[in-house]
């Protein structure tokens, strides 16, 4: 169809006249010249919007024949942009069949089409006939790929770090506050990390800033891979990095995802002809259990990843109704344990090291233990933490050593002492002067001490780890490598550190009677391991004789382990030394059960339509103890509500009177605390539709056993107060 037939009438139309012949070929030959000038293109559509018409010189710009781009739909050759946010090219298809004017939509010419990208600026009038019967389109347009791709470039310099090319904190809060809208309408979860970067600070100030700059990058690239297609990871700013996950709430997973990020971002970093080392801390809040609102999400998810960085650094922590304390509580406890230390309050307990084949004691490890005049017992995963923290481990690991050293003196000649070292601790300049004092102020032969290291002192200069290496060695001190198996990078450790023994991690003992676990199979891997580099071999964590006979047949020569003994104080080794008491036979249960901490804790027990008030005494993944409930038979189900939205269905397994002994039906998971939870919470939805206001879980909110105001049945057991 000719040019000038397919525009005519566009603009109006003309009288008869002497010069209308004239000026129709004059028309023909601007818009011919038009299209040959390559500044814009003609096009024009049937009434069912298929392209009749497109000059040549487009479809050569396209480099597509043009016999491919006649009778196709005019909405499917050209598509929106959906990374510009623009909603023009969005509405084109509408348009098209509503006849409305385009004006200058920027629009993208199908990449399935064509082998390069390609940016139109489509402009255009629907035509009618003398009937006003619709009739198609015509129009113009123009290539504005050059100036759109540099409007890209500037929008995406504006949307993403251009050091990481992840996201930027602009971008992520406007992704953040989009997601959480759209999921409140859809009653969906989302969950959102804070991350940070532990001893980044010390890459900048000793390798320089373009190391950390390097360094930044390959987190980057170890947060991509590690996340995938799952969410939207963007860079805050310094170290500070941040993760959405959307519909994400089981914590079992989430907890999972959080020891792989903080694992693959504690692997060495190679920079240049170095190699850099540092961690991270990970902070978790799920909307909508802890937050409806971008800004509650936001300040739960910081507070996270606050306690996760003073909880040790290296972990992850959920967000927690009692978290908004913990920054008092941590302050309190580092000043009772300042003062504790200048008044001598803390002891240090003593766990036998055993020999399996003759059950003889070769040796104690030194463990702090604090009871304090109001708080009672305080754990090490409560205070050393804290003294991490504050620097105050130095004080700490300076006076375990002199105690232990001290203390071992008065135990035979053949039996060593270990002490635990911190990686602060390993990195004092002053430390191999304060091992060399301790060993000379006691008296106790270098050989009979033994220094407990983990991983994380490798996360330092190499070089200054290295010399202190080979200091210690000259001190005559023998060297553990604590928890193996539980990094990354362990071998390469063995490779060119002087370790003389390996203690094997107790989460693997935990877990080697399960058949589904290949724990049992790593110690026996790692004891190969051990034998073959001519190193000792401690198994820690053994407890009960299904794990002692699988260690022992993986061939385990030294067991610690309460099957044996927990850690004892000073004066009743010095009982059993008199005693000659240096042979532990084996102790304990049959088979090993899941640690169970024990508590005092008020919980909510439903049976039916009812709500009981109970006490839990003890907690473990898979069961708990609970006192406050007469008449309950065993194999009758119940309901925990252990606050917080976390209900856990179990079956009561034994009943003695009041104490009720349950097994969950599905296992708790970690909380990053040391404590556990359980992966799912009943959703505040849930709980609006029972008639609840429509916010973020608390502590105490009680879960609602009746739903559309039934009437309830007679309760079947008695409630009584527990003490």
């Amino acid at each position: 169809m000719a040019v000038a037939n397919i525009f005519k009438g566009i603009g109006g139309t003309r009288k008869p006249g002497a010069g209308a012949y004239g000026n129709a070929n004059l028309r023909l030959e601007v818009l011919e010249d038009f299209e040959n000038a390559g500044s814009g293109w003609l096009w024009a559509t049937d009434a069912a919007g298929h392209l009749i018409y497109i000059s040549e010189h487009a479809a050569a710009k396209l480099e597509c024949p043009l016999e491919q781009l006649l009778a196709q739909p005019l909405a499917a050759l050209f598509e929106p942009d959906l990374e510009d946010g623009d909603s023009s090219g969005r509405s084109l298809n509408f348009r098209l069949t509503a006849h409305n004017k385009i004006a200058d939509t920027p629009v993208r010419f199908a990449p399935s089409r064509a082998e390069r990208t390609a940016w139109w600026s489509l402009s255009g009038q629907p035509k009618f006939d003398a009937n006003g019967e619709f009739v198609g389109y015509r129009g113009s347009a123009k290539d504005i790929t050059t100036e759109y791709e540099r409007k890209l470039e500037d929008l995406h310099l504006s949307e993403y770090d251009s050091l990481t090319g992840l996201a930027n904190r602009h971008r992520m809060g406007r992704q953040l506050g989009q997601t959480l809208s759209a999921f409140k309408a859809a009653k969906r979860s989302c969950a959102l990390m804070m991350l940070d970067l532990d001893r980044f600070k010390a890459v900048n100030d000793t390798m320089g800033h373009p190391a950390g700059d390097d360094l930044l990058k390959q987190v980057a690239q170890r947060l991509r891979r590690v996340i995938g297609e799952r969410g939207e990871i963007g860079r805050l700013g310094g170290d500070e990095f941040q993760i959405i996950l959307p519909d994400i709430d089981d914590r079992g997973k989430l907890g999972e995802l959080s020891d792989k990020l903080i694992q693959m971002i504690s692997q060495p970093y190679p920079i240049g002809d170095k190699r850099a080392s540092i961690g991270t801390s990970v902070g978790i809040a799920i909307a909508p259990y802890d937050g409806l609102e971008m800004e509650e999400l936001i300040s739960h998810s910081d507070l996270a990843l606050y306690a996760a960085k003073h909880g040790g650094r290296g972990q992850f922590r959920f967000y927690s109704a009692d978290l908004k304390s913990e920054a008092e509580e941590r302050r309190l406890v580092d000043e009772d344990l300042r003062a504790a230390l200048l008044n001598d309050e803390l002891e240090l307990h003593y766990q036998p090291v055993v020999r399996a084949s003759d059950h003889v004691v070769i040796g104690f490890e030194g463990l702090a233990r604090w009871q304090h005049p109001e708080r009672g017992a305080v754990g090490p995963n409560v205070f050393i933490p804290i003294a991490e923290e504050s620097n105050l481990i130095n004080e700490l690991g300076e006076w375990a050593l002199r105690r232990a050293c001290t203390d071992a003196t008065h135990w035979p000649e053949t039996v060593r002492v270990a002490v635990n070292v911190s990686a602060r601790q390993f990195t004092n300049p002053a430390f191999v002067g304060i091992v060399e004092a301790a060993l000379a102020e006691s008296g106790l032969a270098p050989g009979r001490l033994e220094l407990e290291l983990t991983e994380t002192i490798f996360m330092g200069d190499s070089e200054e780890t290295d010399a202190t290496f080979r200091a210690l060695k000259g001190l005559g001190v023998r060297l553990a490598l604590d928890d193996f198996g539980t990094g990354y990078s362990s071998l390469s450790y063995l490779r060119s550190a002087p370790f003389d023994k390996i203690k094997v991690d107790r989460t693997f003992v935990d877990s080697c009677t399960e058949k589904d676990q290949n724990s049992a199979k790593i110690i026996a891997a790692i004891i190969g391991l051990s034998d073959a580099l001519n190193m000792e071999t401690t198994v820690e964590g053994v407890e009960a004789f299904d794990q002692y006979h699988v260690v022992c047949d993986k061939g385990a020569r030294y067991i610690q382990g309460w099957i044996y003994s927990k850690a004892l104080p000073q004066q009743q080794i010095l009982e059993n030394i008199a005693a000659q008491n240096f042979r532990i036979e084996p102790a304990g249960p049959d088979r090993h059960r899941s640690e169970r901490r024990s508590m005092f804790r008020r919980v909510g027990v439903i049976h039916e339509d009812h709500r009981y008030e109970a006490l839990m005494r003890e907690l473990s993944r898979t069961g708990a103890s609970i006192e406050g409930l007469l008449g309950v038979p065993v194999g009758t189900g119940l309901v925990l509500d252990m606050g917080g939205g976390q209900l856990v269905v179990c079956t009561v397994m034994r009943v003695a009177e009041h104490k009720l002994g349950v097994e969950f039906e599905t296992p708790l998971v970690s909380d990053g605390a040391g404590g556990l939870c359980t992966r799912h919470r009943v959703s505040p939805y849930a709980l609006a539709a029972a008639g609840m206001p429509l916010v973020a879980l608390s502590e105490g909110q009680p879960i609602p056993t009746l739903v559309g105001g039934g009437q309830p049945s007679r309760p079947q057991f008695v409630q009584v107060v527990a003490a």
